[in-house]
């Protein structure tokens, strides 16, 4: 199958939908693996340009991404694979997307006090100590 690197510079990447494994079979419930034997995981992202266009994708990827819905996130050596399936007189076509990495494009911030009392550099008046 032939793939096709996609430039993802220009694009932001926003996970909405929680990273799910991958199943080979639905019957038996096997996971996909890829072939350093970690669980594939598929990731629904959008994927919006500069002029507002947006396109919902998954994307598959191997190990578990550590991201969660909502957060925007960054996808390193993305590339699409054109499929398409003849079955019983019909056929089906579509391109699927397999990413090296999807990681929080933003580490978490440090959590913030909810009271500024005992912050340095911080006055609280004193009906509020």
């Amino acid at each position: 199958m032939r793939s096709i690197p996609v430039d993802t510079s220009a694009l932001t990447f926003v996970c909405v939908a929680a990273p799910r494994p991958k199943l080979v079979d639905q019957n038996t419930g096997e996971v996909k693996v890829d072939r350093h034997g970690r669980t594939v995981y598929t990731v629904k992202l959008t994927a919006a340009d500069e002029n507002g266009n947006v396109d919902l994708i998954t994307v598959a990827v191997g190990g578990d991404p550590q991201i969660s819905v909502g957060q925007v996130v960054t996808v390193s050596g993305l590339v699409a694979f054109p499929w398409e399936q003849h079955t019983g007189g019909r056929t089906r076509w579509g391109i699927a997307y397999r990413a090296d990495h999807i990681t929080p494009a933003h580490p978490a911030a440090p959590a913030v006090p909810s009271s500024p009392v005992g912050v340095p550099g911080v006055s609280v008046p004193a009906e509020m100590a």
